[in-house]
């Protein structure tokens, strides 16, 4: 074999072999094996012991766990995290246990097994599988929806971390976060920018986990919880409307009529903050990153899709409204402010 017919079978193989990995990293959570390791140097002997577990199938799964980068083996049968697998305790600030469990739930990815599908016909896979749709399936079902917001949680916290230096809030009265989940985003602008009032604004599950969040930023005097439905109606009375990870997650039209009811309350010099990935003309292979499997990913279980600047361009002239910019925001990629006003 040439060594770019080995090359080319060793990419297909990393590729099929990711969900295998996924699965690993999921059962890792699942047994709490970064919260047992700590900061400490551990034995898989003592690692199972504190899991429950039997110690020889536990030395496998820390070696495939050091194999992933998210573990260090230093002798035999001993080991510690990496930065990477720190991020796996629950205890630690920046953890992403809750969006690794969201992105391995088995209701998750029955939808993905039907891609092909929802390339033929255009359906949204999810919807065909549990008669209703992904919105609708969290709001029965109470557990799965809090650690969907714990994962949004954890995936806004980049973006929380720039965000408020990447528009001038301070030169604002209000901000509304519509969509905007438990806080975490509305928060962070908030606590920068102490002369502005913020209203979170999504429906009473999506609200759940918010007033613990104001509650922990003190954050309560300053910021309203106002549940509702984005499709019906935007609260009025800001001159900031935010929306992060909202608008890829539906078609075309209801997109266009959430941000109509943006622009149906945005004051003259109002502006909508849209913060989304904005996806090349072309795809850059160089930096695509994982933008073209959540596009996928919005096929199959919610029926949005990731866009380019233009589609953006396309939803807002069909809302009422301009896009005057897109900025990459530095930190948080690939996610983007796409700044938005009024149509003149």
């Amino acid at each position: 074999m040439t060594n770019d017919t080995e090359g080319a079978h060793e990419l297909v193989a990393r590729l099929v072999f990711g969900s295998l990995a996924a699965q690993t990293v999921r059962a890792a959570v699942r047994l709490r094996v970064m919260e047992l390791i700590g900061d400490e140097e551990r034995s898989a002997t003592e690692v199972a012991a504190a899991a429950g577990a039997r110690p020889q199938p536990m030395t496998r799964l820390l070696r495939a766990l050091a194999s992933l980068g998210l573990l260090r083996e230093h002798t035999a049968g001993s080991f510690s995290l990496t930065p990477a697998g720190a991020t796996l305790d629950p205890g630690r600030p920046d953890s992403l246990t809750s969006l690794v469990r969201m992105f391995t739930e088995p209701t998750m990815l029955r939808a993905w097994e039907h891609l092909d599908d929802s390339v033929r016909t255009g359906d949204v896979a999810f919807d065909t599988i549990f008669g209703k749709d992904f919105f609708s399936h969290l709001k029965d079902t109470p557990d799965l929806s809090a650690e969907f917001n714990k994962a949004m949680s954890q995936a806004s916290r980049a973006t929380a971390a720039v965000l408020p230096h990447a528009f001038d809030f301070g030169g604002r009265a209000s901000v509304t976060d519509v969509g905007g989940g438990d806080g975490t985003l509305l928060s962070a602008v908030l606590r920068e920018h102490p002369t502005v009032t913020g209203v979170l604004y999504d429906t009473e599950e999506g609200l759940a986990q918010a007033p613990k969040t104001l509650e922990n930023q003190g954050l309560t005097s300053r910021c309203s919880l106002v549940a509702g439905d984005f499709f019906r109606s935007v609260p009025e009375g800001s001159d900031v409307y935010l929306i992060k990870s909202i608008v890829h997650d539906w078609p075309d039209e209801q997109a266009v009529t959430i941000l109509t009811h943006c622009r149906e309350v945005l004051p003259p010099a109002g502006r909508v903050l849209i913060v989304e990935p904005v996806l090349p003309e072309v795809v850059d292979t160089e930096t695509a990153g994982l933008t073209y499997l959540t596009d996928l990913n919005m096929m199959v279980n919610v029926g949005g899709r990731e866009r380019t600047r233009s589609d953006f361009e396309d939803l807002c002239r069909r809302a009422g409204l301009s896009l005057t910019s897109v900025t990459p925001l530095v930190g948080a990629d690939p996610f983007c402010l796409i700044e938005v006003t009024a149509a003149g």
